[in-house]
């Protein structure tokens, strides 16, 4: 019903010049937060196959994976994806120095991903952390921010530990937020994707359109 849904929305939007996709999405197997019970990228790719299957067939026209925490997941939801004929976005969240929450660096995660699957996934996003958690690590003059091509980045500068400890929603700075991105938007030159996680709201979204307008 969800599918259809939005199947109703893209008949009622889409035009000429502003086609509309609709993307499947899932979340990594375990905690988001911290990569326990790590499978292999082939036990990856058989749990998620039936999700990823299902949502090709409801009419996905790609997959995205959200607050994936290590590398050898992420390769398992390219290969399921490519099983079901569709295209995929792979969203890591990291930690206050930029990495995985499995102590990988971003970039290394990238970079293995696209050795192993052919540079499968159409773009890389960043989502579920503060953009001063990961914007050090963009700025080394590096090739592999290129890949990244979407953002939704928590409002919150705390880590993900203190977030678990958090007994009240932290909504950070909105206008803050939005200069937050428009720096990112000098170090990504393929952002095209920007968005709101944990604790942002309409006011975060705003700023981020006044930013980086």
């Amino acid at each position: 019903r969800a599918m259809d849904l939005l199947h109703d929305i893209r008949a009622e939007t889409e035009g000429p010049l502003s086609p509309v996709l609709i993307s499947g999405q899932l979340g990594p197997r375990g905690d988001g937060y911290q990569p326990a019970n790590v499978m292999s990228a082939t036990e990856a790719r058989a749990y998620h196959s039936a999700q990823i299957t299902s949502l090709a067939e409801a009419g996905a026209d790609m997959i995205t994976a959200l607050t994936i925490n290590y590398s050898a997941e992420a390769i398992g939801i390219v290969y399921a994806a490519g099983d079901a004929g569709r295209p995929c976005v792979i969203s890591f969240t990291v930690e206050t120095d930029g990495a995985l929450p499995s102590g990988q660096p971003l970039g290394e995660a990238i970079a293995e991903i696209d050795g192993l699957t052919g540079a499968a996934p159409a773009y890389y996003m960043i989502n579920c952390a503060h953009p001063t958690h990961f914007e050090a690590a963009l700025a080394r003059g590096e090739d592999w921010p290129r890949r990244i091509g979407g953002v939704r980045a928590n409002a919150s500068k705390m880590s993900h530990a203190e977030l678990d400890e958090a007994e009240e929603l932290d909504e950070g700075n909105p206008a803050e937020f939005g200069e937050d991105h428009r720096r990112l938007r000098a170090l990504l030159p393929e952002l095209k994707v920007m968005g709101g996680c944990c604790g942002t709201d309409h006011r975060h979204v705003e700023a981020i359109c006044m930013a980086c307008a």
